[in-house]
């Protein structure tokens, strides 16, 4: 059976509408993954990729900025990922900034996010590698969880135990909720202690005013803490000290002394002991005193006598010239 024209117009129509589709699709999902854009190579490591797949998105600041491109196993503790970023966003993104593995949304496909670093760094080239941080896995948090979980029920399991037992009136909790004669002790054993309490407190304000008195200088420990105070009592004391060591050597020279004379050794001894020698002594002055009178008479003699007369006189003259020329000095 021949095709007519119309139909053969209506399916060269449906083909071209359909190429046409075709194209926008791609052009638009091309687009989204910066197939067609001008974008540039970026690189960050990880120790566990989470599932991440190429073709991926790559987030900065929560725009989509590229896409994942490569992923390699370096060793078995780093995998290397390449990643196209849109060559306008290069010099937004800093050498400082870092690279972490999400999720978009709950149960999203893996994405990797770029958080932007310090505005005083450097821009990021073609090609840099930068820093990544391993977030907490979905599994590792669901492990804790699940960890969590059975402690949970543990506690809980204890906790009926010991609601139980205090319901029952056992054990220290349940005996002082159940009897009455223990808590009304309880309440007593409480009230002696806040009558102990309101004394010992006036106590301690008491102790206190007492030391806060001890700071004024009109007591006796208020002068003792004076520095210059007790500068002079420490001068006193040395000098107290250095009078008694005087002293003492003092005594012990005495004591010396007492001991010759006590043992007839010395001036005084012999002086004390022997009467004749004191007789004599009082006679030599006796003769002295005599003596010197009548050698005063003789002097009285000679100078009436007239070869020692003149001499007297220039002596008398004398006297009254220096006691005149002294009258004038003054």
């Amino acid at each position: 059976m021949k095709k007519t024209t119309s139909q053969k117009l209506q399916l060269g129509i449906f083909v071209i509408i359909g190429l046409l589709l075709f194209i926008l699709a791609v052009y638009f999902i091309g687009d989204k993954k910066q197939m067609f854009g001008k974008t540039n190579h970026l690189s960050a490591v990880f120790n566990n990729v989470n599932g991440l797949q190429l073709g991926n998105n790559v987030r900065f600041s929560g725009i989509n900025v590229g896409t994942v491109r490569g992923i390699e196993m370096v060793n078995d503790t780093a995998i290397r990922v390449d990643m196209l970023i849109d060559k306008t966003i290069f010099p937004l993104i800093r050498k400082n900034a870092v690279a972490t593995i999400g999720s978009d949304g709950l149960v999203g496909n893996m994405i990797i996010n770029i958080l932007p670093g310090k505005v005083s760094a450097a821009s990021i080239l073609p090609g840099d590698q930068i820093a990544s941080i391993n977030r907490i896995r979905t599994e590792d948090m669901l492990i804790t969880l699940d960890k969590t979980n059975k402690n949970a029920a543990l506690l809980t399991t204890d906790l009926l135990k010991i609601t139980k037992e205090i319901n029952q009136g056992t054990g220290t909790v349940g005996l002082l909720i159940k009897d009455s004669t223990l808590a009304g002790d309880l309440r007593q054993t409480m009230h002696y202690l806040k009558i102990t309490g309101k004394g010992s407190s006036e106590s301690i304000l008491k102790l206190n005013r007492i030391i806060s008195s001890l700071e004024n200088k009109n007591n006796v420990i208020g002068v003792l803490k004076d520095t210059a105070v007790a500068n002079s009592i420490k001068s006193v004391v040395q000098n107290l000290k250095q009078s008694s060591s005087q002293i003492n050597n003092v005594i012990g020279n005495l004591d010396t002394t007492v001991v010759n004379i006590k043992g007839g050794k010395g001036a005084i001894n012999y002086l004390s002991n022997d009467p004749q020698l004191v007789r004599k002594i009082d006679s030599t002055m006796d003769n002295i005193k005599e003596s010197s009178f009548r050698l005063n008479e003789n002097l009285e003699a000679l100078k009436h006598n007239f070869l020692f007369r003149g001499y007297f006189r220039k002596q008398e003259k004398a006297k009254l010239k220096e006691q005149k020329t002294e009258e004038k000095q003054k």
